[in-house]
C-alpha cells in the first residue's frame, strides 16, 4: 500500500514482535528517507497486530494482503510478494 504496510509474518519464539518491527521500521526508514534526501522520522510509533490462532485464519489474513492492492484500485501493484513456507 502506499501509506502503509501488511505483513504476514511467524516470529521466531526466541524474538518478540516489537523488537523485529523495530529493526525493519530502522532499517527501512534509513534507507527510504536516503532515497528521499531526507531525515527524521519516517513511520508512525503504532502498529496493529493480529494473533492468527488457525490455519482458516492464516489463510484469510494472506488472502486479505493480497487482495489489498486491488480493492484499493492499485492497478499492476508490484509490491506484493508471498513466500511459500516448505511442509
Amino acid at each position: 500500500m502506499p501509506n502503509h504496510v501488511h505483513v504476514v509474518v511467524r516470529i521466531f519464539p526466541q524474538h518478540q514482535l516489537a523488537d523485529v518491527l523495530h529493526s525493519w521500521k530502522s532499517y527501512t526508514a534509513r534507507m527510504a528517507n536516503r532515497v528521499l534526501l531526507r531525515n527524521g522520522s519516517f513511520w508512525q510509533r503504532e502498529y496493529y497486530d493480529h494473533l492468527l490462532r488457525d490455519e482458516l485464519e492464516f489463510e484469510r489474513a494472506v488472502r486479505y494482503v493480497l487482495e489489498n492492492p486491488v480493492k484499493a484500485r492499485l492497478k499492476g501493484w508490484k509490491w506484493v510478494w508471498m513466500r511459500e513456507i516448505p511442509g
